[in-house]
């Protein structure tokens, strides 16, 4: 045994491991000691300044970087180069450049970013909207969306020669009421002077409230229209006034039998529905502004007519058009669908994509960065409400007028929905940023929402927002280590004997469990070695 105060020649060897323990542990004590003490307050404020500095230019670097690129330099460089060494594979699609830098340049329109168009397949007043006022208790339509409606129909349905006829210039102010009832009572007294087909028009809008009923209104407008029609045709090149009058009467014509048309489709009559539109289409095929040919692309997906709907792409898909949610998506669509049964993300991220399958993402893309607010109606991840009667263009609310009628269409195509869910997030890693610059498609505008708002009834809709993109994690992580080093810079400069007996305490707690792992080292490793360590 080692006993303290009894000295004998002959050293235990318990005693001599105990004496280098104790030795070492001075030593790291000392060493410790010296350390913090050698630390002055001005070593604290040229360390923390320094962070400061170095933590402020990396996060003026990354917000450049992020800026011009839309990425974080570090993330990407950790991504680009300590991915692959971990075996991680690249999920995103590729895309063909050359053909997207030409599609950039072909796809520009000259159009106005928030001009408001009307719904191609707006509802009916009496029998869909009303009704949905009368059992849910909510108005469906903003006075905006009415109040342009208004402003359509009197450019459409009057003309300044409708003082001349007295049906006519009564339904000249009816357009022009703002009370229903008023205007309902008008298209009475309208038609009780003579048959008037604006007036059946109103009554088949307005006040029938079944499809069937809009109908029967409607082919009543019909013969009156056509008879309207033919009269002016002869008379159109004898003046402006007749020209007028020919042009309203092609206008009404033309609103009639698409309406016709629709109520065939709400009925399920969907093949004569398609006769119909096709038969209007060549009969007044320079009209391209009501866009009907969304309504019988519709159609043609409700009869699963897909070689049709196809050629009907083929013609209006085209650089000179006005895109539309309609077309863009459509597109997608078909060559989803040629590829969506079989596709597993699994399977593609192993073996790459197909041709097919490129081709698909590369449409659903295309959709996506048209108008980005769809994939969340398609994909049930937002609340259908009923389209407004306007719609704007890359905006909610024609997001809204596509997925009411299109959903089904997607549902009915096995693993459509399934590829969109899992391709049409990687759309915003595709977009130039900042979004000025665009990529297939002029920038998505900046006057979407404002518009949506006027146009949706955001009483009990939230109108959807374009997807900005977020600040990377090392610019914020950068930010803060700066805004912290900064901090402790200033305090060590005011208060230098505090913040240097707050640091030595942070720096003893900081060894503290240094110290531990030296006792267990200790413990375990034999004495012999702590012996050669205490000599070297």
């Amino acid at each position: 045994m080692c006993r303290p105060g009894v000295w004998t020649r002959s050293v235990d060897p318990e005693c001599r491991q105990v004496g280098v323990k104790g030795k070492v542990m001075g030593m790291w004590n000392e060493v410790v000691s010296m350390f913090l003490n050698t630390l002055t307050p001005k070593f604290y404020v040229a360390l923390t300044g320094t962070s400061s500095l170095i933590s402020g230019l990396i996060l003026i670097f990354e917000w450049w970087y992020f800026r011009k690129y839309g990425t974080s330099f570090i993330e990407q460089v950790s991504v680009s180069h300590l991915r692959p060494l971990l075996g991680g594979v690249d999920n995103s699609s590729p895309t063909n450049s050359n053909s997207s830098n030409g599609d950039a340049d072909s796809n520009r329109q000259s159009v106005s970013e928030c001009k408001v168009w009307r719904n191609p397949l707006n509802l009916f007043r009496g029998a869909e909207y009303n009704r949905y006022t009368w059992v849910t208790g909510r108005e469906p339509l903003t006075y905006y969306d009415m109040n342009l409606s208004a402003q359509d129909h009197q450019t459409f349905f009057t003309c300044d020669s409708d003082h001349l006829r007295p049906a006519d210039a009564i339904m000249q102010k009816a357009w022009r009421e703002r009370n229903p009832q008023a205007r309902i009572s008008a298209a009475h007294e309208s038609l009780e002077l003579e048959d008037c087909a604006t007036a059946s028009i109103l009554l088949a809008e307005e006040e029938a409230t079944t499809i069937v009923e809009a109908e029967k209104l409607f082919k009543q407008a019909l013969k009156t229209g056509e008879g309207c029609y033919r009269r002016s045709q002869q008379l159109q090149h004898h003046g402006a006034q007749y020209e007028a009058q020919h042009r309203r009467d092609t206008n009404v014509l033309v609103y009639i039998k698409r309406r016709l048309a629709m109520c065939s489709r709400k009925l399920g009559r969907t093949r004569e529905a398609v006769k119909m539109l096709r038969d209007l289409m060549k009969e007044f095929p320079l009209l391209s502004m009501f866009n009907i040919h969304e309504n019988l692309l519709e159609s043609l997906l409700e009869l699963q007519n897909y070689a049709d709907v196809q050629a009907v792409l083929a013609k209006y898909d085209d650089i000179s058009l006005p895109k539309s949610a309609t077309i863009c998506y459509t597109a997608a669509l078909l060559k989803a669908r040629a590829v969506s049964d079989k596709f597993s993300p699994e399977a593609a991220s192993r073996r790459g994509l197909s041709t097919a399958e490129m081709n698909a993402v590369e449409a659903i893309h295309r959709a996506v960065e048209f108008n980005p607010h769809v994939p969340k109606y398609l994909l049930e991840m937002k609340s259908l409400i009923l389209p407004p009667e306007h719609i704007l263009k890359r905006g909610d609310s024609e997001a809204i007028a596509y997925a009411f009628f299109h959903l089904q269409h997607w549902k009915r195509v096995e693993g459509a929905l399934n590829l969109l869910h899992c391709t049409w997030e990687g759309t915003f890693r595709m977009i130039p940023y900042p979004l000025e610059k665009g990529h297939l498609f002029y920038p998505y505008p900046i006057c979407t929402e404002t518009a949506d708002r006027e146009l949706l009834p955001t009483v009990f809709h939230e109108v959807s927002v374009y997807p900005k993109k977020e600040l990377p994690f090392f610019i914020l992580f950068t930010a803060g280590l700066c805004s912290f080093t900064a901090m402790l810079a200033l305090l060590t400069h005011q208060f230098p004997e505090l913040m240097g007996v707050f640091a030595k305490a942070f720096l003893s707690t900081l060894f503290a469990p240094l110290n531990f792992i030296m006792e267990k080292v200790e413990s375990i490793l034999p004495s012999s070695l702590w012996h050669q360590l205490t000599r070297i």
